[in-house]
């Protein structure tokens, strides 16, 4: 009997829909390594795919506003295509989108390095694409720790540790906030290609109606 050939591993699309982004290459790099590794702790299946928009501020502000009601920006949103039951239902996991500006300033306040951050915000929303979520105390908690395990293998210090009184309050208002939780699944949203497209087109011509270039094409 001939064995099933192997699936392809997890594909990483990084779309870059804002010019704030300066080093976009490099924090291709630390997003890929940091999703491969956060896929390797928690999918027991090969084949997926996901899509990462780096955006701004004013970007996700919008998709904030219209997708959770919350008319302010933060620093990661994700939007999972995976049902409520948590079965795999195709080979398309999802959308993680990010917003420079507060990512940089929370890094700044943090005193933390600015890709260690980054890395573990990709995590985290990458943990919402997967069935994780942090509404109910004993799920922030579960989150927490895996986060916790997988930012120790790409050795990054745990930030749910305050270093500072000042770091430490941060850390307690983002935990009562919990302002980044997922969106859900956009109503009317394919999944796949299509849905990667339109995520990125959206965030990209939010971007560029507030700096008044034009849409970034994809």
């Amino acid at each position: 009997m001939t064995a099933a050939p192997p699936r392809p591993a997890l594909a990483i699309d990084v779309l870059v829909a804002s010019d704030r982004w300066k080093d976009a290459e490099k924090v291709k790099t630390i997003m890929r390594r940091a999703v491969t590794r956060a896929a390797a702790v928690t999918l027991s299946t090969t084949g997926t795919e996901l899509a990462i928009v780096l955006t701004d501020d004013s970007a996700i502000r919008r998709l904030n506003r219209d997708w959770r009601g919350v008319d302010a920006a933060t620093n990661v949103l994700s939007f999972p295509t995976k049902n409520a039951s948590g079965e795999y239902p195709g080979e398309h996991l999802g959308d993680i989108v990010l917003a420079f500006e507060t990512i940089a300033r929370e890094a700044r306040g943090e005193r933390k390095p600015f890709a260690h951050h980054v890395a573990h915000l990709v995590v985290h929303g990458f943990l919402h694409l997967v069935g994780h979520d942090h509404e109910r105390d004993e799920d922030a908690l579960k989150m927490e720790r895996t986060e916790r395990k997988i930012l120790r293998l790409l050795a990054i210090p745990d930030p749910y540790r305050p270093r500072t009184k000042k770091a430490g309050k941060a850390a307690v208002k983002r935990s009562d906030q919990r302002s980044d939780q997922k969106p859900g699944k956009k109503p009317g949203k394919k999944p796949g290609t299509e849905a990667r497209k339109e995520h990125a087109k959206l965030a990209a011509k939010q971007s560029a109606e507030h700096s008044g270039r034009r849409s970034y094409k994809t």
